[in-house]
């Protein structure tokens, strides 16, 4: 089996060889991204393996089913790249639904920390031999309320480890899992007041059109002065320009931005020696209390080696057997998960 593999990174390469070094699979390394430009170099490979910012509309389709492409292999858990509408009945789409939720949590709980104990500003000062503690107050973790949008495996683990730092938390998801709350420290809220009484609100759900800006100028209004924000999922969770004016206006005390909505244009590259175009973003990386980082929570050595595992038994389990219980489908217009892989 051979497989066209875009967006290649060099952080990607060791695992994806060993698993599929193992199991007969041969991949095509292309730093380029898939798009309409690029999607030729897919000729004579039985699938393609994309991430986040590989670009999968209708006429990329057309062109990988002209070529002879039978399926599309996600490494990644979101699929808001992927015309999964106009993929359905054409061309299989699989995905990998879960690496680990301990990767993306941690590092929201490692971005949240280094924002509040000005962690970041005390590395440079002390490069400078400054030891001056003159701005560097932060505030306790400990029986602070945060909001936690989004209950799946990465929000329910960051909600643990919330509760390990003595925090209440607030939930809210569209279909909230019956073993959460406890009715005390852990519970379900409607939006509006997770909004209303949230110190901290962190963002782990899916990109829909449900909750497209579900951070936007009215609900940063509905929020406690002060706010902190962290987002680990999607970047058009949160409409960066209301960001903006939430931070000016001092009503968000903090955020901490792992995924923005035009990051496709930038991250995974070094711009460090060009000028930044996007005016929003330069905006945001300039404020004192802004914490960026380029889609990164996912990077550590058991997330990778997960991904590549799954991504070669998804691949396997569809050559093989015509199934794959990771494979997505649109039936009606409405996105859920095939069980039965039987999408012709």
């Amino acid at each position: 089996m051979k497989i066209a593999f875009f967006d290649t990174k060099p952080y990607d390469i060791a695992s994806f060889e060993k698993y599929g070094g193992d199991n007969g699979i041969k991949f095509k390394f292309f730093e380029t991204k898939l798009n309409e430009d690029t999607v030729d170099l897919a000729h004579g490979y039985d699938a393609v393996c994309v991430f986040v910012n590989d670009t999968v509309n209708a006429a990329v389709i057309d062109r990988l089913c002209e070529l002879g492409i039978k399926a599309i292999a996600l490494r990644c858990a979101g699929f808001n790249n992927v015309d999964m509408k106009y993929a359905f009945n054409r061309i299989h789409v699989l995905r990998v639904p879960a690496y680990s939720p301990y990767a993306v949590a941690e590092h929201a709980m490692a971005m949240l920390l280094t924002s509040i104990r000005r962690i970041h500003k005390a590395y440079i000062r002390t490069k400078d031999f400054n030891f001056s503690l003159s701005g560097m107050t932060g505030f306790d973790l400990h029986d602070k309320t945060v909001g936690v949008i989004g209950t799946g495996r990465i929000g329910r683990t960051f909600i643990s480890i919330c509760r390990g730092f003595g925090m209440k938390v607030l939930a809210y998801d569209k279909f909230p899992a019956s073993d959460l709350a406890d009715g005390e420290n852990i519970r379900y809220a409607e939006l509006d007041e997770l909004f209303k009484y949230s110190d901290i609100i962190s963002l782990h759900c899916p990109l829909s059109e449900d909750t497209y800006h579900i951070i936007d100028e009215e609900s940063l209004e509905k929020c406690k002065r002060g706010v902190v924000l962290i987002n680990t999922s999607r970047g058009a969770l949160v409409d960066a320009e209301a960001l903006l004016g939430g931070i000016k206006s001092r009503k968000v005390g903090a955020a901490c931005l792992d995924v923005y909505e035009e990051e496709s244009d930038f991250f995974f590259e070094d711009y460090s020696g060009h000028i930044m175009e996007d005016d929003t973003l330069a905006r945001l990386i300039s404020m004192p209390n802004v914490i960026v980082t380029s889609h990164q929570a996912f990077l550590t050595e058991e997330a990778l080696s997960n991904i590549a595992e799954t991504t070669v038994e998804n691949l396997i389990q569809l050559f093989e057997t015509g199934q794959c219980p990771n494979e997505l489908c649109y039936r009606k217009g409405n996105a859920e998960d095939c069980k039965t892989g039987k999408c012709f």
